[in-house]
């Protein structure tokens, strides 16, 4: 029997992280990369749609991060969304993203950030009863449900994708 590998430090932040908010899942360390839905989707054996995908955008005029979590099967409307911000937005470069998450692109956690940020959750994410999100790593997710997922990222609910 082999033993489980402890989990990179940025997953145990977010395992840490969910436990403090009330919603204490597993972490999974999966064997093959998702740094996109489709792979986690493959990974996992679930819908890409299940896939809650957290994405940082950055406020032009502002310079403030925006995290959209949305279905993994959905696109990101940036007019909409530019429109609820009330600024143009733009999506996000790595170095950004890596400065306000503490995450890279394609681990991005929908918690445990290195700064707050606004935080917009697509509607279409209830369609599904478990929803798996990223947890910090490429290579690591938990499962959570919409209800849950709402709260523990203190995002607010909106129609984010076309």
């Amino acid at each position: 029997m082999t033993a489980t590998p402890p989990l990179p430090a940025a997953a145990q932040r977010v395992a840490e992280q969910l436990a403090a908010l009330g919603a204490p899942v597993a972490v999974r360390h999966l064997a093959t990369s998702a740094r996109t839905a489709q792979q986690a989707a493959d990974a996992l054996g679930v819908e890409v749609g299940q896939i809650a995908k957290s994405l940082v955008f950055r406020a032009c005029a502002s310079d403030r991060a925006v995290l959209v979590i949305a279905a993994g099967d959905r696109r990101v409307d940036e007019a909409s969304l530019a429109a609820l911000v009330g600024e143009p937005i733009e999506r996000a470069t790595p170095e950004f993203v890596r400065a306000r998450s503490g995450f890279a692109i394609g681990g991005v956690a929908p918690v445990g950030h290195m700064q707050p940020m606004l935080t917009l959750v697509d509607r279409s994410l209830r369609r599904f009863a478990e929803l798996w999100a990223a947890a910090g790593h490429p290579h690591c997710v938990f499962p959570i449900d919409p209800s849950s997922l709402l709260r523990v990222s203190g995002g607010v609910e909106a129609d984010l994708t076309a």
